[in-house]
């Protein structure tokens, strides 16, 4: 994704508005609200983020801050915000 920053977590499609990844690509660590995944640390392979999103869901797909939870949240929505690459 060089030359472009990305906000939205690569394995559940939050997008709080943070950078995770820079215009060079480069993790800045940011722990997602919802899935818990921190940028660059769990979210590094196509592979990885499946796996991660699988096993997210497959525990009910619980928030990881669970105040930051929208009351309109809805699950298929915020999935397909993910960007192609990384479904």
């Amino acid at each position: 994704m060089e030359g472009r920053v990305e906000t939205v977590c690569r394995i559940c499609g939050l997008d709080a508005g943070e950078v995770r990844f820079d215009e060079d690509g480069l993790s800045l660590f940011v722990v997602c609200a919802c899935c818990g995944c921190e940028s660059g640390v769990e979210d590094g392979t196509a592979t990885a983020v499946r796996r991660h999103r699988e096993s997210w869901i497959g525990d009910g797909a619980p928030w990881f801050e669970p105040k930051a939870k929208q009351a309109d949240w809805d699950l298929e929505r915020q999935l397909a915000s993910i960007p192609p690459e990384w479904r």
